[in-house]
């Protein structure tokens, strides 16, 4: 049986680390908070500038031919070079958060090379770079900072690149991965066609839209909201992620916690069978010491 000595030591060690796994815990709660308001506003102009530009380039395809409609918008079926952005969180201490992630681009990245399609990836964030270039993956694009702290003006200045690339016909399809924020307790992966844009997701209002565009604007307004709606959607998936992150960290601190306390109890348990056999023994060898004097 273990010394008194290393069990107790355990148990103080094991209650230092509960400590933390609680601080942590609560800080995780707190951020999530702020993140999650965030997020809302984020996720409410996502949704409308989606149904602006949805509605702008089905009133200019109405009197354009389809060969003048802007690449953003026309579907390819059999893309030559695809291009996989996916967010990850700098820090670990998250359970499956980043793996969820990664293996989706693993899995994305598998099926098109298959199809015959060149792949590139671009990371943000410090755990996914550091997860494909220990398998020797090569990353075209990779940002750390960004994840832990995102900005409107940070998004729009990562993605850029991805926009001219793709407006150059250097690649045929974007597509955006990251885990987002479901619920206090559940975070959903999120698997987006970011470019050429599909608005079949976009559920539109009917009635007949106030929106009126001048002929020689069109062209104009369409690349301006394009462009509008990928930084946004870069945004809103940075925001997402965070707040998702922070909700995965709560559940990893909460649970290592309750196996820190678990462990104590264990401990404990074992302290006192321990301090019970040592002092058994000590009676006896009191016993045998007073039978032998006599």
């Amino acid at each position: 049986m273990a010394n008194l000595k290393d069990i107790s030591r355990q148990i103080k060690s094991v209650k230092n680390t509960q400590k933390t796994t609680k601080a942590m815990k609560l800080v995780s709660s707190a951020k999530l908070r702020r993140t999650q308001q965030l997020s809302d506003q984020a996720r409410s102009y996502a949704v409308k500038i989606s149904e602006v530009l949805s509605t702008i380039s089905k009133k200019i395809a109405e009197v354009q031919d389809t060969e003048n409609i802007s690449r953003a918008f026309i579907q390819n079926d059999n893309p030559k070079v695809v291009d996989i952005v996916f967010v990850t969180a700098d820090k670990g201490l998250c359970g499956g958060f980043n793996m969820a992630t990664i293996k989706s681009v693993s899995a994305l990245k598998a099926k098109y090379e298959e199809q015959g399609a060149t792949v590139r990836l671009r990371a943000a964030g410090r755990k996914g770079i550091d997860f494909f270039n220990f398998q020797g993956e090569e990353l075209l694009q990779r940002e750390v900072g960004l994840t832990s702290a995102p900005t409107y003006e940070k998004a729009s200045e990562f993605i850029d690149s991805v926009v001219e690339d793709f407006n150059n016909e250097q690649t045929d399809k974007v597509i955006l991965v990251y885990n987002g924020f479901l619920n206090m307790l559940t975070q959903e992966l999120k698997v987006k066609e970011l470019l050429p844009i599909n608005f079949e997701s976009v559920s539109l209002d009917n009635s007949e839209s106030m929106l009126d565009i001048e002929p020689d604007d069109d062209g104009e307004v369409l690349n301006e909201l394009t462009e509008k709606y990928v930084d946004f959607n870069m945004y809103y998936s940075l925001i997402d992620s965070l707040a998702a992150e922070h909700s995965a960290r709560m559940q990893a601190m909460d649970n290592a916690t309750n196996n820190a306390k678990d462990k104590v109890n264990s401990l404990t348990v074992e302290f006192n069978k321990a301090r019970q056999a040592a002092i058994t023994t000590e009676l006896i060898e009191i016993i045998s010491g007073v039978e032998a004097m006599k």
